[in-house]
Formats: C-alpha cells, sequence, structure tokens
C-alpha cells in the first residue's frame, strides 16, 4: 500500500534539545560576521574585553563618555573646516552675486 502526500505521517516534532543545537553553517558565518562589527565597535571606544566582563556598568559608562567626547572633537573638527572655507568661498560667492546682479540690469 503507498502513501500518497495526504496520507502521509505528519512530521515528528522536534524536542527542545534538537532545535537547540540544529545550526545552519550560514548561522556560524553570521556569527562571526556579527562578532567582528562588534568588536570593530568596541575597539573603536577603546572597550577591553577583559575590563567589560569586570566592570561592565563602569565600560559602558565610560564608552559613553568617549562617545559624546568623538561627537564633540568631530564638530570641533567640521566647524574649523567650514569657517577655514568660509573665508575663501563667501568672497568668491558674494563677488560672483555683485557681478550676476549688475549684468542683468
Amino acid at each position: 500500500m503507498s502513501q500518497t502526500p495526504d496520507t502521509l505521517p505528519p512530521p515528528a516534532r522536534r524536542t527542545f534539545l534538537q532545535r537547540l543545537v540544529a545550526f545552519k553553517p550560514s548561522d556560524i558565518v553570521l556569527l562571526v560576521v556579527l562578532c567582528v562589527v562588534v568588536g570593530l565597535v568596541l575597539a573603536a571606544f577603546r572597550i577591553d574585553p577583559a575590563e567589560l566582563w569586570v566592570d561592565f556598568f563602569g565600560a559602558v559608562a565610560r564608552a559613553w563618555s568617549a562617545f559624546f567626547e568623538s561627537i564633540g572633537s568631530t564638530l570641533r573638527w567640521a566647524v574649523q573646516y567650514l569657517l577655514l572655507g568660509a573665508v575663501i568661498v563667501v568672497p568668491i560667492w558674494i563677488v560672483v552675486r555683485v557681478i550676476t546682479a549688475a549684468s542683468r540690469r
């Protein structure tokens, strides 16, 4: 007696342990990529993994502080170069506007 798709028994339900340890190679690749990305982010904030294990909240507070310091230094850098460029660009822009307005008369 041959079984048709309608008469096949339902697949056996896997146990929790089977579902827990079952993984695909793509899961491992994703895990490795995520570990590298998180490691780069932590390194950017100068967080030591050993320090993170010992003093989690202190490390997070120092990372938060380093984040705002880097934002502040980036803004200072951007404003410095904005003003430096403005010293050249704004006078040229004013001269071009005056010449354009005078030629339309």
